[in-house]
């Protein structure tokens, strides 16, 4: 087995594992196996009995707070494994410095990771902080309020119920976000021509409500993406992209984006798609397969997200995804969606109901559809040859048919949306 975020070997015992300790700690539980050589070979460890107490003073005495773990010894081998436990009173630091795994090395954090954690263990998080102008004024989120919960007053007390304001600390940092004016970046839409290099047009909306940067976004969608046909005696309105997913990519990335970054949320528009970015990866505790399934159900922003949900801005939480896959379910064409470890990207093509491929391209299409495969199980099923099963995998990735996962030999294709 080889190194991995949660898994490290050690030929011997020397402090550098501190580190790993640390970082297991703090971003979720792992192994450090002694006596294994760099080269994957069984070394061993001598007096495998006294070096586990050496490893468990050198803990005890480097790393604070002392995190759980266990030892145990493998008595055949003389192999060593310290297995971790992720805490909860993070961070846990080695030499005053906390550490995180980066694939099979680990690193010291910067300052902007160890504040999250501080915040972490304290079971808080980053819009519940104290805003720092105190001076804020609400009349968008009040008019939104009249409009759709048709309340009769608006005051503190509205506030509090949204867990925006306390007396005492007063407004947070969600306040702060739905409040008129703030300091906060927005959402920055560019409209592309031919190629990114051809720029129609730019609106950049920031230091306001995320109210109101919604809804900016979705008038700029309209714009270019929405158009009246007549039929008759009515007009009919005409959606490229489904307005119902736009409307749920823009929530999701206002409600799930990291706010302690000074990053917008990139909407790139192009003839035949809208690509949306999102600053901060998935939230903590949430896995990769979580958010395909739409089961999102731990929010990085809970009172933002609460405000959007009373709002109907949003449905019930973690639905989104599985939304914006409804709303393109006889389109041939799905969206596609990218986690990475800082940004959420999601592609909405331009609703096709028709196929424009090319009876090759829909035979491997075909084949994919609720799939994923490798290339070389690709040629094997069409019959074609690798250097075509590869030309038309490209030019169906280059129409938005399908998407690519993984890297290198663990390459593999599949359609935009998972069943």
């Amino acid at each position: 087995m080889r190194e991995s975020r949660t898994l490290e070997y050690k030929e011997s015992i020397a402090n550098t594992f501190l580190k790993s300790v640390s970082a297991f700690a703090n971003y979720g539980s792992g192994e450090i196996v002694f006596g294994i050589a760099d080269d994957g070979r069984i070394v061993g460890i001598p007096d495998s009995k006294a070096a586990c107490l050496d490893i468990e003073n050198r803990i005890n005495d480097s790393i604070d707070p002392v995190p759980e773990y266990t030892l145990s010894i493998n008595e055949k081998t003389s192999v060593i494994i310290l297995r971790v436990q992720e805490g909860l009173h993070k961070p846990y630091l080695y030499k005053a410095k906390a550490y995180r795994r980066n694939d099979t090395a680990t690193i010291a954090v910067d300052r902007l990771e160890l504040d999250r954690l501080i915040l972490e263990g304290q079971n808080s998080s980053f819009e519940e902080l104290p805003a720092s102008d105190q001076d804020l004024s609400f009349q968008i989120l009040e008019d939104k309020l009249i409009a759709e919960l048709h309340i009769d007053s608006f005051s503190k007390d509205t506030l509090k119920t949204l867990e925006l304001y306390q007396e005492g600390p007063g407004f947070n940092q969600a306040g702060e976000l739905l409040a008129d004016r703030n300091k906060f970046c927005g959402i920055d839409m560019v409209r592309f021509g031919d190629n990114i290099s051809i720029i129609l047009d730019r609106k950049t909306v920031e230091h306001v409500s995320i109210l109101k940067q919604f809804d900016q976004a979705l008038d700029m969608f309209r714009q270019y993406y929405e158009y009246e046909q007549i039929k008759g005696s009515t007009r009919e309105k005409i959606s490229l992209i489904p307005e119902e997913a736009f409307r749920e990519a823009v929530a999701n990335a206002l409600v799930h984006r990291t706010w302690d970054i000074d990053s917008h949320v990139n909407i790139a528009m192009f003839q035949d798609r809208i690509r949306i970015t999102s600053p901060g990866g998935l939230p903590r505790g949430v896995s990769e397969e979580e958010y395909m399934r739409g089961g999102i159900s731990i929010l990085r922003n809970p009172i933002i997200g609460n405000v959007f949900y009373r709002l109907h801005m949003i449905e019930k939480i973690g639905t989104g995804i599985r939304r914006i896959n409804d709303t393109y379910q006889s389109s041939m064409i799905k969206p596609v969606f990218t986690v990475g470890e800082n940004t959420i990207c999601i592609v909405l093509p331009v609703f096709q109901e028709k196929s424009d491929l090319l009876p090759d391209e829909q035979k491997v299409f075909a084949l994919l559809k609720n799939r994923e495969l490798p290339s070389s199980a690709i040629v094997e099923a069409t019959g074609f040859g690798k250097s075509k099963t590869v030309t038309i995998l490209n030019k169906l990735v280059n129409k938005g048919y399908i998407m690519v996962s993984g890297t290198g030999r663990g390459t593999k294709y599949k359609t935009g949306t998972l069943s």
